[in-house]
């Protein structure tokens, strides 16, 4: 089998050799092959036709096939198959199918080329004499056209008063190199999706979806590979090492990462499909700040009062606007519109939110008129002033001023952040509202305030939150 294979591979150059494909070559093959095929002293064929095993499905149906079903197929072998008559029964018996490099190609189109090839080199060296069940010379069944032709008799021209014709000189067909197909690169395909990512997306949310997919790229052995060449597998090693190292939700933020940027891959053809929608995700639980009782959150107003009054005014802009920190720090003094008593606010992968600005806050906010309306309106140097910071920068700054100023005067534990004003501030807005109006009224009165996309997404947040308690039911216990 392996002197079958051999030759085969013979055959297979020998179809993509441009110096015998000419006219007369083809011809020649075409009338040895009639010539066999008619041959009137084999009264049963002596074999099958050759056909091609793809994976169990219909191979002009490949397009109508969903991505799981095209995945499937290519985990199984491909390969060439025939049936030839054995000399002791007569009767057709299935051989060993053949394989080759077929199933070192990862998609369809490769294999099918391949294959088709082998199976059309394999039936010429069938109808040439190739018997499974005997010894081959394999040497004269590759013979080429170039040499197996048989050679003319020479005849000796008769004299004759007819001048001889002068032969047409034979004019030489130029080789053509047949064009290789140049495979994209496992780092010329990243560097072409980051290129999008980075036009679609702003620029603190690109910096660390960089960061993530960059990571995943330097785990992979070897980035001149071809892209095609990254398997499921891949992913899977490298966020399990990213689990041991960190946290599942961690690992979940680098699969969403991985998704989204796969997506991109197979969007623009470099893969076929997207393996990592098939990654499982990790069920974690969500960490979130806690709410401040009434007087802690009173006493930490009047000690900022004294201690810090700017971090004082970023805090009420998160309490009395629902704002998140990283909204705060986005905002811009053009941003602020004391007259029309607006907050233009400038949400994540969104278009700019427009918020009313409470009687409560107006009365805190400073003079702007002679502030550079494109500064930011927090800056460590006071309101409005220059600060060149990227935004995660100026988020942490500020948390981290509050971990230093409020955390260890209060002894709050870690649990406790700028984001619990936010919890609290809304908890006691709803608990107001409910006092006079029904749980619906009160939560579609609120959703316009706290700017929740969805009534869904509010009540999820309340839950979350615990912003409604029950009343006292032990008159129902006894």
């Amino acid at each position: 089998m392996s002197k079958l294979i051999c030759t085969l591979h013979k055959v297979y150059d020998l179809v993509y050799d441009l110096e015998y494909n000419n006219v007369e070559n083809l011809k020649y093959i075409a009338f040895q092959l009639d010539a066999l095929t008619k041959d009137k002293t084999m009264s049963k064929p002596q074999f099958s036709t050759p056909k091609i095993y793809t994976g169990g499905v219909t191979i002009s149906d490949w397009k109508l096939l969903t991505t799981q079903q095209k995945e499937e197929a290519l985990n199984k072998d491909w390969y060439v198959y025939f049936s030839f008559r054995s000399p002791d029964t007569g009767k057709l018996v299935r051989q060993n199918p053949i394989k080759g490099h077929a199933n070192s190609y990862k998609n369809k189109q490769e294999r099918v080329k391949y294959l088709t090839v082998m199976r059309d080199a394999l039936e010429l060296l069938l109808k040439k004499g190739f018997n499974p069940f005997t010894e081959n010379d394999f040497e004269s069944l590759y013979a080429t056209p170039k040499d197996s032709k048989p050679k003319e008799k020479e005849v000796t021209p008769k004299k004759s008063s007819t001048p001889t014709p002068v032969a047409k000189p034979k004019i030489k067909v130029a080789k053509v190199a047949t064009p290789v197909e140049k495979k994209t690169s496992i780092q010329e395909a990243f560097d072409t999706v980051l290129n999008i990512k980075k036009n679609v997306m702003n620029k603190t949310s690109f910096s660390g979806y960089r960061l993530r997919i960059t990571k995943f790229l330097n785990s992979l052995p070897d980035s001149s590979l071809p892209i095609e060449s990254i398997t499921k597998k891949d992913a899977i090693l490298f966020l399990n090492t990213i689990l041991e190292n960190t946290s599942a939700r961690n690992r979940n933020n680098y699969r969403t990462d991985l998704n989204s940027f796969f997506s991109e891959l197979e969007n623009n053809e470099f893969i076929p499909h997207n393996f990592i929608t098939k990654i499982n995700v990790l069920k974690t639980t969500p960490e979130r700040n806690k709410t401040f009782t009434d007087s802690i959150q009173e006493d930490i107003y009047q000690f900022l009062e004294e201690k810090d009054p700017t971090l004082l005014l970023f805090i009420k802009f998160i309490s009395y606007n629902f704002l998140r920190p990283v909204e705060v720090c986005r905002l811009k003094v053009k941003d602020i519109d004391i007259k029309e008593r607006k907050l233009y606010v400038r949400a994540k992968n969104q278009p700019v939110k427009i918020k009313i600005i409470p009687e409560i806050l107006i009365s805190e906010i400073p003079d702007l008129k002679e502030l550079n309306p494109e500064n930011y309106f927090f800056t460590p140097y006071g309101y409005g002033q220059q600060w060149e910071a990227e935004e995660n920068n100026r988020r942490d700054h500020y948390s981290k001023q509050f971990n230093k100023t409020v955390k260890g005067e209060f002894n709050l534990n870690k649990d406790y952040g700028l984001y619990s004003f936010r919890h609290t501030f809304i908890t006691k807005l709803y608990r107001k509202l409910r006092e006079t109006e029904s749980a619906h009224v009160a939560k579609s009165n609120l959703m316009l305030i706290t700017g929740h996309s969805t009534m869904t997404a509010l009540e999820k947040y309340l839950r979350d939150i615990d912003a409604e308690l029950p009343q006292d039911y032990s008159h129902l216990l006894q």
